[in-house]
């Protein structure tokens, strides 16, 4: 009751801090939805709709009994919320760090990207056509230092030679996944973290289950040619497509890569674009 009493104050105050505050709530909410559509949490976001709706209407009509359980319950459930949906929970802060924070040097200069998506497509068709397996990680704004430093340090520039020769079979390092960062291989026969996800073909062998682990806990493109049918498929954000050809890959990575040059400027370069303004005026 505490709760609508309150509400209903806030509805007869309002100003524009409010109207302010308002906004920015539904906004967070609507990322936050956004983010666990199609995902076990979003059943789950259902069944809490429904429990807080229970709860003023258990009130009114003076459910005792209902009203206490519900009430008494809801602190040891939103805590258990947050330990069973930690992945969920991290992914929703991973991403609006990565839409308002993010800083990282990914590739600005349209050339050398597009020469690097080239080289990548190049040994991914040429993978394909031997069908050789090949796990390849295009690192963006979350960084992947972690996972870099469970394989073999490269750093290299990437050329559609050396993606090939690394995942020549019955090598030390083609069992693993090989790391880009911008325009460079930074490291080779690196291991990924496996989907949890119980609803994938029971087909998809361990290298799509690493790709669609590493895409649920970071914005990275992952690549995967299969050895059994030279099949190329592609995970993002927790998705996985597969059947691309040659063509069709070059121009979703394009888009996706050309997409961080074309983004709008982040938090950082609009503070400092002011301060530099701020300093030439005074100047």
């Amino acid at each position: 009751m505490e709760t609508l009493n309150t509400i209903l104050n806030t509805v007869r105050n309002m100003n524009i801090s409010s109207v302010i505050d308002i906004l920015i709530v539904a906004y967070l909410i609507y990322r936050a939805y956004k983010l666990i559509i199609e995902t076990r949490a979003e059943l789950l976001l259902r069944g809490i709709v429904l429990i807080l709706l229970l709860i003023p209407i258990s009130y009114i009509f003076n459910l005792t009994m209902v009203y206490t359980i519900i009430s008494k319950t809801i602190t040891i459930g939103v805590l258990t919320l947050v330990i069973i949906f930690q992945p969920e929970i991290r992914r929703i802060l991973e991403h609006l760090g990565r839409s308002a924070f993010s800083d990282r040097r990914v590739l600005r200069d349209a050339d050398i990207l597009t020469k690097v998506v080239n080289e990548i497509v190049e040994a991914v068709d040429n993978l394909s056509e031997s069908k050789t397996g090949a796990l390849i990680v295009i690192e963006q704004d979350t960084g992947l230092g972690d996972i870099s430093e469970t394989g073999t340090k490269i750093d290299a520039v990437v050329s559609t030679a050396l993606l090939e020769n690394i995942f020549v079979p019955n090598t030390p390092l083609h069992d693993g996944a090989t790391i880009i960062r911008g325009d460079r291989i930074s490291s080779s026969g690196c291991v990924l973290p496996l989907t949890n996800n119980k609803d994938i073909s029971k087909s998809l062998g361990t290298r799509h289950r690493a790709a669609l682990g590493l895409s649920e806990v970071s914005d990275a493109l992952v690549l995967i040619v299969s050895e059994e049918t030279g099949t190329i498929s592609l995970a993002l954000n927790g998705k996985l497509v597969r059947n691309y050809d040659k063509e069709r890959l070059q121009k979703i990575l394009v888009k996706i890569l050309t997409s961080k040059i074309e983004k709008k400027i982040t938090w950082k370069e609009k503070i400092e674009s002011w301060l530099s303004k701020k300093d030439r005026i005074s100047s």
